[in-house]
């Protein structure tokens, strides 16, 4: 079992669980998604990116087998990363 950190900006935590779920994984609460072979916790944490600008960062652990893992992550970023703009 291996474990993964990432930071996303620009989409919610509702999103985040959205897109783990069309990814294989069902909502446990508000805070963590479980699929098949993994897990993932999700956090939010307020970034200031200039004196007056504040933005939500949504962290996420995924667990798992590494050979699971890595797919899954990159498939999220692709999803997140279209979200944002």
């Amino acid at each position: 079992m291996v474990t993964r950190e990432r930071a996303f900006r620009g989409i919610s935590t509702r999103l985040a669980i959205h897109y783990l779920e069309n990814l294989g994984g069902t909502a446990d609460g508000d805070d963590r998604v479980v699929g098949p072979d993994w897990s993932v916790e999700i956090a939010t944490e307020p970034v200031s990116i200039t004196e007056s600008i504040q933005l939500t960062e949504v962290q996420l652990v995924f667990e798992g087998d590494e050979a699971t893992l890595d797919p899954l992550i990159d498939e999220f970023a692709q999803k997140a990363m279209r979200a944002g703009g």
